[in-house]
């Protein structure tokens, strides 16, 4: 049973309007899921179910529905901000898909990588490459982590990863990522849409960052969320392809070398369409595409069927993106023929103004 639901295509049935012939199961356990998500704000809010405060600044990168927004690069893009302000930072975070058993796992000590994708996910793995000299610790117990980094490394800036949802840890700012095409979906709670929580949740936030966001095209969410919640600032960002990378051949190249390129694609991850889009928007002939499930394990048989595709298709690249590379590599480390598509976070032209809040919210304490 759990292998049927994974294949079945959510990210198309999230954004479905119309009623189809599932709609009322999905919709009875959307209701069941929003009754135990109330219970549990009730229960937080009456103080039975306590929270606890880490000894610094906790920030909160989050989001308000299933599927990729960009967290990662997002708290990316933090990390190196804390860094380059010398600000005492650390990542904290769950490690979806990873095998650790372990209260607490170092997956960076800010120095040295200690960890493969296998035992802590790829994202926690991800973070780790992308921003060395910042701690990245795993722990169900997002306290517990924060605790650890602090009297390991003296850590006082907590970053959050995918902590909007997680009520038992204190934090001092809460920043929601949203895309800008499709923020909310059908509008549905979890299972029937891509909802975690209730809309109305959106009030708990500090600040909105519109990701992917393009151009007017995607003003109808910026218009949403500035008449619903005038009070909260609203910052757009985009992820803009930085380089191809080769890992095997140790080659790296600029993301116009794509232009004009027959590829067979693939991604294991949130919204896997979007990555097909991303690479048509650079000017790739994307000739085969292959989606996977998000955090998708995969096996020898799965990129030995991809190798076979790029010579029937004659395409002249196979490409991934960072984060499925980080899978792949623990797997395959030298299979030379798959190159990943690195994503920097960039916030839009002026949008730059979150960083003071950031920052003087941190001064402040």
């Amino acid at each position: 049973m759990g292998g049927f639901l994974h294949r079945i295509d959510w990210s198309s049935i999230h954004r479905e309007k119309s009623l189809k012939f599932y709609t009322p199961a999905l919709a009875f356990f959307s209701l069941l899921y929003g009754f135990v998500q109330r219970l549990r704000y009730a229960a937080y809010g009456l103080g039975l179910l306590k929270k606890k405060r880490l000894p610094g600044f906790v920030v909160s990168v989050g989001n308000l529905t299933a599927g990729g927004t960009g967290k990662t690069p997002a708290v990316a893009a933090l990390a190196k901000w804390a860094l380059s302000e010398k600000i005492q930072g650390c990542i904290i975070s769950r490690g979806y898909g990873g095998r650790y058993k372990s209260r607490v796992l170092a997956v960076s000590d800010g120095q040295r990588i200690l960890a493969d994708s296998r035992l802590a996910g790829d994202e926690p793995v991800l973070l780790a490459r992308k921003v060395p000299g910042i701690p990245v610790i795993l722990s169900g117990e997002r306290y517990r982590a924060g605790m650890y980094a602090h009297e390991k490394f003296g850590s006082d800036f907590f970053i959050m990863d995918d902590g909007f949802q997680h009520m038992q840890l204190e934090r001092d700012l809460n920043l929601v990522l949203m895309d800008a095409a499709h923020p909310f979906g059908n509008g549905h709670l979890l299972p029937w849409g891509p909802l975690r929580e209730p809309l109305d949740q959106l009030a708990r936030a500090d600040a909105f960052i519109l990701t992917r966001f393009k151009d007017d095209r995607d003003g109808r969410s910026l218009a949403f969320l500035k008449e619903h919640y005038p009070h909260i600032p609203v910052f757009c960002a985009d992820h803009v392809p930085d380089k191809v990378v080769f890992p095997c051949l140790d080659q790296v190249f600029s993301p116009q070398m794509l232009n004009g390129k027959r590829v067979v694609a693939f991604a294991g991850i949130g919204d896997p369409g979007v990555f097909r889009e991303t690479l048509m928007e650079m000017g790739a002939e994307v000739v085969d595409f292959c989606g996977f499930k998000d955090h998708y394990s995969y096996k020898k048989e799965d990129l030995s069927r991809l190798v076979r595709l790029k010579s029937q298709t004659d395409a002249q690249y196979i490409l991934t993106t960072e984060k499925d590379w980080m899978r792949i590599a623990a797997i395959w480390p030298d299979c030379s023929e798959i190159a990943y598509l690195s994503i920097q976070f960039s916030f839009r032209p002026g949008q730059e103004e979150i960083f003071r809040i950031i920052d003087h919210a941190f001064r402040k304490k």
